[in-house]
């Protein structure tokens, strides 16, 4: 699989080399998007087992502050980092609080905050933000495409280093047994901060190179809840908890979605939602669980 997901990152890497379409570039930086944000979503929610349905807090935050800082001028990498930063700052915040809920209380715990999060930002802020005329004047795909390729490639390393790290899996067995993990040694609360701190992180990230691929939107548009559900969606398509099954389940999922949304255009969110909950209830494991019963049949074949 280690290998499958450096031949797909090389295979994207080439891409624009043998096309300059703009519907392919375009359809690139969706799925790496997409990529960033179910396994930035699933370091939290898969590895640790907190269910969260306000990622899009954190996705806004990083869009709204890389804009900010360049719409004024900073350049897109330096403006990034302060989006990041602020994540971080905003998950510790509120953290210690947010983790003393439990389950479902956690999962609409999060989600209130993310949806108070766009309230406020729609309120004070009402208009399309759109980028300076001259950045507009020379709106070029190519760096973002690259960029969201970096972001991609960078969140499926620490995702994949993460999973087999001592810290890794001290978050897997609160996501077992709390209780069991905790009788064992291994600080919960910290484990449970600093599984938040990456997933939010990471998904500022994701929201900084959102600010700067689209030219215009609303502001409280990336703190739809649109998002934390797409995200969700994609890891379980995948295989929640996996490092592979995000990506796998955002590549299905993206495709899918584009050729659904042309032709399906007023019914494709009922077909994903039908289908979120018969994966849920008939393979729990997403597309790794398909392949890995393929793969037993083919060796009780042979």
């Amino acid at each position: 699989m280690l290998w499958a997901l450096l031949g797909l990152g090389a295979g994207f890497t080439a891409i624009p080399l043998f096309t300059e379409s703009d519907y392919l570039l375009n359809l690139g930086v969706q799925l790496f998007l997409a990529v960033a944000l179910a396994q930035s979503w699933n370091v939290l929610g898969g590895f640790t087992g907190q269910i969260t349905l306000g990622h899009a807090a954190f996705f806004g935050l990083g869009a709204l502050v890389t804009r900010t800082l360049w719409g004024n001028g900073v350049g897109i990498l330096l403006a990034i980092i302060p989006g990041i930063l602020v994540c971080i700052a905003f998950s510790l915040l509120i953290g210690g609080l947010a983790f003393r809920l439990r389950g479902d209380y956690f999962a609409i715990g999060t989600l209130a905050l993310a949806e108070m999060l766009r309230i406020i930002v729609g309120n004070l802020l009402p208009g399309i933000s759109t980028i300076p005329s001259t950045a507009l004047t020379n709106y070029a795909l190519l760096p973002r495409y690259y960029l969201g390729l970096a972001l991609a490639a960078l969140v499926v390393g620490v995702a994949a280093a993460l999973a087999r790290s001592r810290i890794g899996l001290g978050m897997q067995a609160i996501r077992e047994d709390e209780a069991a993990a905790a009788a064992s040694g291994v600080g919960v609360l910290g484990h449970k901060l600093l599984a938040l701190v990456i997933s939010t992180g990471l998904a500022g990230f994701a929201g900084g190179v959102f600010a700067y691929y689209h030219a215009s939107y609303y502001p409280q548009y990336p703190f739809s809840p649109l998002w934390s559900f797409e995200a969700i969606l994609m890891s379980f398509i995948g295989g929640v908890g996996t490092v592979h099954g995000p990506v796998l389940g955002a590549l299905f999922y993206t495709i899918l979605k584009e050729y659904l949304a042309v032709r399906l255009v007023e019914i494709h969110l009922l077909i994903f939602g039908t289908l979120f909950i018969l994966i849920v209830l008939l393979l729990p494991g997403g597309l790794v669980e398909v392949w890995t019963r393929f793969r037993r049949l083919v060796h009780r074949g042979s």
